[in-house]
């Protein structure tokens, strides 16, 4: 039987005060085990980056419970939080997030020397991921001589390089044409199935939903019965 990695339970969230408040999410309970990969979906402003961003410890919830794994991120500290943003979560963002002044080998570095891992092992951890993704011959280049595909692609390999127990990715395809859309989420599930790594990605384009089996459907800031 697999074991339950992440769960959430009675889980609310609310921006603004009163009379202005916005329910971000409401009643949210959610279970998932080691090694799943899922898609959150949903329409625009129905709660699939504030999910996101509660299971990576990038915000609070007003009240409810987040165990990931043996984390329970609640009752953490900020600096308890930041360790396991940094040790544990992998992130994968709209807009790639990658700095311009870096090259693909040293963006994907980067969580490794936050880590304080020596440069032996960051040389041998970043050339074995460049190579797992297919990116080895763009190593050497800047974000600005990537196309949109590769540099998600080496946005993926960064947020795994440092062997996370998640990996979240909020709408990583929004940006790139179909064919590279087809490519990054070839990534993204194969960094799930042969790392054993658990995935959550939001999205709201079917071509990208209907490639993931496990489905969390918000409305409202409510999951939607499937």
């Amino acid at each position: 039987m697999n074991k339950i990695f992440i769960s959430l339970k009675d889980i609310y969230k609310t921006y603004g005060k009163i009379p202005d408040a916005v329910n971000a999410l409401t009643d949210i309970n959610l279970t998932l085990n080691k090694g799943d990969s899922a898609v959150v979906t949903g329409p625009s402003g129905s709660g699939k980056t504030t999910l996101l961003n509660l299971i990576g410890a990038l915000d609070t919830p007003d009240s409810g419970s987040i165990i990931i794994s043996s984390f329970k991120l609640c009752g953490m500290s900020e600096k308890e939080r930041t360790f396991y943003r940094r040790k544990h979560v992998g992130f994968i963002f709209q807009d790639d997030a990658l700095l311009p002044e870096l090259t693909a080998f040293e963006n994907i570095e980067l969580p490794l020397v936050l880590t304080g891992c020596d440069r032996k092992k960051r040389i041998e951890k970043v050339e074995s991921v460049l190579s797992s993704l297919g990116i080895s011959f763009k190593k050497n280049s800047f974000p600005d001589e990537l196309s949109g595909g590769e540099k998600q692609r080496v946005a993926a390999a960064r947020a795994v390089v440092h062997g996370p127990a998640i990996v979240l990715a909020d709408e990583p395809t929004s940006n790139l044409d179909r064919s590279s859309s087809d490519k990054v989420i070839d990534v993204i599930r194969s960094i799930s199935k042969n790392l054993d790594i658990t995935v959550l990605i939001s999205s709201h384009d079917q071509e990208v939903i209907s490639r993931f089996d496990k489905k969390i459907t918000l409305n409202y800031g409510k999951i939607m019965p499937d």
